[in-house]
């Protein structure tokens, strides 16, 4: 409706737009209703590839683009409803969110400092500036006739209790869409999420709108309504991505706790199957699932048959404060140093969104990826792998465009990583 009447009037204009998560599915939907040059002024995110319209706009130097990282922008929401000075911590340091190294803007046009570097008790950290928010745009399940409002229905609580305190102590307002609006006092109180003395505004969602995630009706087994059965996951060919899996694979510790990044990393769950290994592990999503399959597509940040749903802050709690035991991600640029970007290529904007958080504090990190990409070819012959055309574009470079990862800090703190290919590892 926004984007509508931006199109149709010019207004309304220079907008500032604030979220952690990536928002919609590069196809028009989500944070791309924004993408339109006047509309919005200004855009602090963390993850951005799901709106490659904004993207556009912030490479174009036609917006003014943050990218905190993401779990620091869900403990923003909670300091900004404290009227906390600001966000301050560890996460980011040595990074591009670093001030030292552009403190999270990406591009020219943007100037104002968001970051800055502060030293308590003779340890530096980063202080994250909050701000007002004027206006939240929420999703509920149900609402009652108090405006109270349930989330049951959804993939998890998210960051909306936090999000709809920092906007009313912000005096701003918070609009909030559900399926249905119910008798006052008939839902269980456990389920609210956003009492009504938050809310100022109730919009009933069409079935259409109301999907739980983008172009998919509501599932339960996603709010652990009910567990489904889950069929024994097939073996994966023998190719170089199994290969580097199965390596990857031997750094799981028993009983782990888990992150697994999208790509190559996802193929460690069906390593971990085919070896009866699968219950080694407990696999968490940084959207708050604890245990359980993790979904991706439009339905990322989702897990069937979770044990428990935590708030996406609290979730960022655990992995800021170091629960994981071993968090597997994609390995897209790295350089002798260690630092390694999945954030930044070029004219692709992705955004760091939950990598900074994830990847500074596990216990340790296992950098998953082919040693090269853009038209590799391989083949298994004869128990070798055989590399048939060698990827145009080559993943160890002399110096990462964008430092996601810092090998600085990971020595400095003493922090194990690996990075494995299907035809070296490196420690």
């Amino acid at each position: 409706a926004m984007e509508k009447r931006f199109l149709e009037t010019g207004h309304p204009r220079d907008l500032t737009l604030f979220f952690a998560a990536g928002q919609g599915h590069r196809d028009g939907t989500g944070g791309d209703h924004y993408g339109h040059e006047g509309l919005v002024k200004r855009v602090v995110g963390g993850h951005w590839d799901r709106a490659p319209k904004l993207g556009d706009l912030a490479l174009a130097n036609k917006i003014e683009a943050y990218n905190p990282p993401q779990g620091v922008i869900t403990h923003m929401y909670r300091d900004i409803a404290a009227h906390n000075i600001g966000t301050i911590t560890h996460v980011g340091l040595y990074t591009f969110a670093d001030p030292r190294n552009g403190g999270g803007k990406l591009n020219e046009c943007t100037k104002e400092d968001l970051v800055k570097v502060v030293e308590i008790e003779g340890e530096e950290r980063l202080l994250y500036k909050g701000f007002p928010i004027n206006v939240c745009f929420l999703r509920g399940s149900y609402a009652d006739e108090y405006g109270n409002c349930t989330v049951h229905r959804e993939i998890g609580p998210l960051d909306v209790t936090a999000q709809a305190q920092a906007t009313k102590n912000s005096g701003g307002k918070v609009i909030v869409q559900v399926e249905k609006i119910v008798q006052g006092g008939s839902l269980d109180p456990k389920l609210v999420k956003i009492p009504g003395i938050y809310v100022d505004a109730i919009v009933v969602g069409s079935i259409e709108d109301n999907m739980q995630c983008l172009g998919t009706p509501y599932d339960g087994a996603l709010t652990s309504e009910f567990r489904i059965p889950v069929d024994a996951i097939p073996p994966i060919p023998l190719d170089a991505k199994k290969i580097l899996a199965r390596r990857a694979a031997m750094e799981l510790p028993k009983d782990a706790i888990v992150n697994l990044g999208t790509g190559a990393p996802e193929k460690i769950a069906n390593v971990a199957a085919e070896e009866g290994i699968s219950d080694s592990m407990t696999l968490t999503v940084e959207a708050g699932g604890i245990a359980g399959v993790p979904y991706g597509g439009t339905q990322f940040g989702a897990s069937a048959n979770a044990m428990a749903i935590l708030d996406h802050n609290v979730q960022f709690d655990f992995y800021q404060g170091g629960g994981l035991d071993v968090a597997f991600l994609g390995l897209a640029e790295t350089a002798p140093n260690g630092d390694l970007n999945v954030s930044k290529f070029g004219t692709r904007l992705a955004g760091a969104g939950g990598f900074i958080d994830i990847t500074q504090n596990a216990k340790k990190v296992v950098y998953c990826g082919t040693f090269t990409a853009k038209g590799l070819k391989t083949e298994c012959r004869d128990g070798k792998l055989v590399i048939t055309q060698e990827g145009a574009k080559k993943k160890f470079v002399n110096q990462v465009e964008h430092i996601t990862f810092s090998g600085v800090y990971a020595n400095k703190v003493h922090q194990p990583v690996l990075y494995v290919t299907e035809r070296a590892v490196f420690a």
